[in-house]
Formats: structure tokens, sequence, C-alpha cells
């Protein structure tokens, strides 16, 4: 059994008692609340150490993965309204991690990016977490990550319907 079944509750032979889903239901809804809590507790602490906000953190890791956005696509990407990214960049500017940039091949579109070596400048506070991390998918299976991988993607995508929900 592995420890994320152990601590979940599953039990992976016959002679165990296996909780009902309405149990297993109840702990995954739990455990996401804690995971929730953990990451936004996480994400406070290294934000703090910029002077930053939660949602301005989060837009430079959009801008990391995804590279130079448009403030429209930035709003896309969050689920925040529009006008609330406008002032979202305006801040990161003056905070000089990002810069407006114009769109290579339409003049009229102007594009956000990051600055890298500002950027850079968290590497160091997430490397221990991420390393852990990593320690902890070695747990899994290839076949139990990919079921993860799948809770995630839904998870986060029915997140950002929430969020696009609530900033209407």
């Amino acid at each position: 059994m592995s420890s994320a079944q152990r601590d979940a509750g599953t039990a992976t032979d016959d002679s165990d008692t296996r909780p009902s889903r309405a149990e297993i239901v109840s702990a995954l809804d739990t455990a996401g609340r804690d995971n929730s809590a953990a990451s936004v507790a996480f994400h406070s602490a290294v934000a703090a150490r910029y002077d930053l906000g939660a949602s301005e953190t989060k837009t430079l890791d959009l801008l990391e993965r995804h590279g130079a956005l448009t403030a429209k696509e930035l709003a896309e990407h969050s689920g925040l309204a529009p006008a609330s990214v406008t002032g979202l960049v305006d801040r990161l500017e003056r905070k000089g991690f990002v810069r407006r940039v114009k769109h290579p091949t339409d003049k009229r579109r102007v594009l956000v990016e990051a600055r890298p070596a500002k950027l850079a400048e968290f590497a160091p506070l997430m490397a221990d977490w991420a390393r852990e991390v990593h320690e902890l998918y070695e747990e899994f299976t290839d076949e139990e990550l990919l079921v993860v991988l799948r809770f995630l993607t839904g998870a986060s995508a029915r997140q950002r319907e929430a969020t696009r929900r609530l900033t209407r």
C-alpha cells in the first residue's frame, strides 16, 4: 500500500475494510481544502518577500509558463476580469517584474512580458519545495501519477471557471 493510499484510508486487498465512496469523497474534500490552504500560505510567504500579492505571483507564474501574453490572454488564463488585469500589470510594472512591449506582428497590440532576472530571484525560494514534491512523485507509480494528473487538471479547469463566474 502506498503512503497516499494509507493517508486516504484506501485498502489494497479484500481483507481490509474499504471506506465508502462518501467517506472517500469527504476525505478528498478535506485534503483538497488542506492542499489549498498550504498552497496559499506558501505562495503568500513567497509573495511577501517581494511585496507582492497572490494574484501578482500567479500572474508571474503564467508569464513564466506561457511567455509574453496580452492583458486579454492573462485574463483568460487567470480567470480574472480584464479590468483587474490592467491594474495588476500596472503594479507589476511599477515593481520591475514585467514590462509592456509591442506585439511583434500586430503593432496595435501590447504584450506583457516578465523580466527574467526578476523571476530568477524566486528560484532559491522554490528549490526546496520543488525537490520535495519530486521526491513525493517517486512514491507513486506512473499509472497513479496519471490519475493524479487527470484529477488536478480537471480540478484546475473547474476552479478557473468558478473564478470567471465570480469575476464577471
